[in-house]
């Protein structure tokens, strides 16, 4: 059994078009080949997961024009790797849970705004076939993209 206190929390949203693709952004300042990733980000003390998800979506993408679809039922967990050496991993967290949004975007390309929010998180974004994601995001984190490719499977056309 995985003692969820040792992963911070954290919620995601893979953004689909109404096409069926779905949005990835470029993390800035990653090398290649896998730096390619769905919106993510921390969830803040008492905040609902919803309000957190489509939080961190116009932070990061600058999408507000979003429906949610759905969501995972339990916490997805992935252990950061022994050279991480990322700030989370530094402040004492294993790794991170996640819940997962699906949600369709609702609005104009150009409502897509990197600089939204600083820090910027992405230097560049693009529609991609659902399951590429889990071939061009870092490797730590594939399992997670499978998995939560599999769940929302069906809004991708």
């Amino acid at each position: 059994m995985t003692d969820l206190a040792l992963y911070r929390p954290n919620v995601g949203v893979v953004l689909f078009h109404p096409d069926g693709h779905v949005w990835l952004g470029r993390r800035n300042n990653t090398p290649a080949p896998y730096n390619w990733q769905f919106p993510q980000g921390g969830v803040d003390d008492g905040e609902d997961l919803q309000s957190a998800a489509l939080r961190e979506l116009a932070e990061e993408t600058g999408v507000t024009s979003a429906t949610v679809l759905a969501r995972t039922d339990d916490w997805l967990t992935y252990d950061f790797p022994p050279d991480h050496g990322g700030s989370k991993q530094a402040r004492g967290w294993k790794g991170q849970r996640q819940v997962w949004f699906a949600a369709r975007f609702d609005g104009e390309e150009d409502e897509i705004d990197l600089l939204a929010h600083p820090p910027q998180e992405f230097d560049a974004w693009r529609w991609a076939a659902l399951d590429e994601a889990a071939e061009v995001v870092v490797p730590f984190k594939r399992q997670i993209y499978l998995t939560v490719a599999e769940a929302f499977r069906v809004f991708a056309g």
